[in-house]
């Protein structure tokens, strides 16, 4: 405990008026009390948090983690065994009678003082009336026992109250988070701002474990809000130059577009500090939770989203890490590809790209399908099947006949193979219908690909036990994932579309959608990484031939460079050659001005605007200079 409370009295020192003054530490792991001078123990007291886990959520019944206060000392004169119902003293003292755990002797009311984790809108401590106080089963003190508070024996409690005072701070200790043998409290992300990583430092961050970070794009512009919404959680940020790798850091996490030369990286083995990569960490996380895992090369981070607000809408409370924002989520001011809800669900998006896949193993695994993008079929299909086999369940496609040969649980889809069925569907120009068991779900997206991915969430949904008016409810309230088929329509009448299409596949599918809007598409890609381009050239010109239409045109910007060793042997141009003569037509561009200059020229009232491109953080930017550019945003 010694070195532990040595990192919580340094951080613990800026609520402190006097170095001097007491303060108190609750260890959810060993269930004790602490109270603490400076680096030394004081006295400790057996104690118990909830026997729900530690948790931020109204209503979860957890214990919350991290920085508090004592705002209120209730009690006072009152002896032993006093029962307190609403905070007042209630004249009667405990008979023995009853054996649910209640309130007696004393009362120290806790307020958070952690914006996001202990204080605000759904997570605050003082107004869950989190408390430490007496309680009538003292035998049970030392183990997981109360409703969220802390529970000490009524003699413990009488001391603790005349040893404090109100403004004594006091930090409950979350449990560690176990990565292979590594227990870990303090996590620094090499590369944080990007969306898996950030997901993670908000996950952890809501279970109270310190997190610290490093990103190349810390200065820019584009990242800007990333950071902020990461350091109002108590994240801190650094150059990735090595320095925010320090002596409280535990383990470094990196993601597989960290290179062994990475600052970070190097100060990590200079200090003999365990690297770990993302997704043994996400594993980890995955293997605590009764989690629902997404998978497939196209329609993750929807299907992710549909689950997440479909559950949360039939009261479930779920939990997220997802690899893209919920436009709900940014709408309460998060960065929104995370939350903490109140129950033990989790929902995931399950990456396949780096191979990572197969060390998941979830309680409910999703797939949705396969194409050829960072990997080729085979490799993938493999990658599932391994995902599956290590699932407790699995739900998966049946209208993939790549998939056909695969296991599963149950089978959604349209064909005869599916056990999952609906009984009726409807393409609109701007959202689709399903019909099912005597409901109408009604969902403001449009495609076919949403079709699918409505499949998927509404099978995975009812297996948990969703009712169906409540299903209608969500999916009729459905938001949104942020930048997939962003619709904006503009004063001088030409349709802009934002959409994280960044394969064959999903760009097939976002022209598709789009035609529901708009007979002529105007289409603007930017590829990403020179590698992936490499391994899909011959797929994006045999699908760009196919999609687009006489009257249609194509932009390629530059092929996004994210830093890191790359074989630049490829551009945007080649693939433009290689489409040889076409209907459409197809031209690379040499820079986002040249670009805009052709958008202004060629799009008109009617016409829609599709911007396509991933992982690069301006391209919101760009998608907002083409809103400006045909007048703005009409109403």
């Amino acid at each position: 405990m010694t070195v532990r409370l040595r990192r919580i009295y340094r951080k613990l020192q800026k609520y402190l008026a006097d170095p001097d003054d007491l303060f108190l530490v609750h260890s959810i792991e060993a269930q004790t009390l602490f109270v603490c001078r400076n680096e030394t123990i004081i006295e400790r007291y057996d104690s118990s948090s909830s026997r729900f886990g530690e948790g931020i959520r109204e209503n979860s019944f957890k214990t919350p983690p991290g920085f508090h206060r004592i705002r209120e000392k209730i009690g006072s004169g009152a002896p032993a065994g006093r029962i307190f119902l609403g905070r007042r003293d209630t004249g009667i003292d405990w008979d023995g009678s009853t054996k649910d755990n209640m309130i007696l002797t004393r009362i120290l009311r806790l307020e958070g003082l952690e914006d996001g984790i202990n204080r605000g809108p759904g997570v605050d401590s003082y107004e869950r009336f989190i408390y430490i106080h007496g309680t009538n089963r003292e035998d049970l003190i030392g183990a997981p026992l109360s409703h969220g508070c802390l529970c000490l024996r009524n003699k413990d409690i009488l001391r603790l109250f005349d040893l404090v005072g109100e403004g004594t701070p006091v930090y409950i200790d979350p449990p560690p988070i176990v990565i292979g043998k590594v227990r870990c409290r303090s996590i620094h992300f090499t590369g944080i701002f990007g969306t898996g990583m950030s997901a993670l430092a908000q996950y952890l961050r809501f279970q109270g474990i310190a997190v610290t970070g490093s990103d190349r794009l810390l200065s820019s512009d584009d990242t800007a809000s990333i950071r902020r919404e990461l350091e109002a959680l108590g994240c801190s940020i650094f150059d990735q130059d090595g320095t925010g790798v320090s002596p409280d850091t535990d383990v470094v996490c990196v993601s597989t577009a960290i290179e062994e030369s990475n600052p970070d990286v190097a100060a990590a083995r200079s200090s003999n500090l365990p690297i770990v990569h993302r997704s043994d960490l996400l594993a980890s996380v995955i293997a605590s939770k009764k989690t629902i895992a997404v998978a497939g090369t196209s329609g993750k981070s929807t299907v992710t989203a549909m689950i997440f607000e479909f559950l949360t809408a039939a009261g479930k409370s779920p939990s997220l890490i997802s690899g893209a924002p919920l436009r709900r989520l940014e709408k309460q001011g998060l960065i929104g590809n995370a939350f903490s809800g109140a129950s033990d669900l989790l929902v995931v998006e399950a990456d396949e790209s780096d191979g990572t896949l197969v060390k998941y193993s979830p309680e409910a695994a999703v797939v949705l399908n396969v194409s050829k993008d960072h990997k080729s079929v085979d490799e993938i299909k493999g990658l599932l099947g391994t995902f599956i086999s290590r699932s407790s369940w699995a739900a998966v496609n049946s209208d993939d006949p790549i998939l056909a040969s695969l296991p599963a649980t149950v089978r959604f889809g349209k064909n005869s193979s599916a056990s999952w069925r609906p009984d009726d569907e409807q393409l609109l120009p701007m959202s689709v219908k399903l019909y099912r068991m005597g409901f109408e779900y009604h969902l403001p997206l449009p495609g076919t690909h949403n079709l699918e991915n409505l499949r998927a969430a509404l099978c995975v949904c009812e297996h948990l036990g969703c009712p169906g008016l409540d299903l209608v409810d969500g999916v009729k309230n459905f938001e949104g994932v942020a930048r997939r088929f962003e619709v904006t329509d503009t004063i001088d009448g030409v349709y802009i579309v934002d959409d994280f299409a960044h394969n064959p596949a999903k760009i097939t599918a976002a022209v598709s959608a789009a035609r529901g809007l708009s007979d002529r598409i105007i289409a603007v890609y930017q590829p990403h990484g020179f590698g992936p381009t490499r391994f899909l050239r011959d797929e994006y010109i045999a699908e760009f031939r196919r999609v687009f239409r006489q009257n249609d045109s194509l932009y390629l910007l530059p092929i996004y460079y994210a830093g890191g060793t790359a074989q630049k042997d490829i551009s945007s141009e080649d693939i433009v050659n290689g489409l040889g003569h076409v209907s459409f037509r197809a031209e690379a561009v040499s820079d986002r001005d040249e670009l805009l200059t052709r958008l202004k020229a060629d799009a008109g009232p009617g016409d829609c605007v599709l911007i396509m491109g991933a992982r690069d953080p301006s391209l919101p930017a760009l998608v907002r200079k083409t809103v400006a550019l045909f007048g703005g945003k009409k109403g």
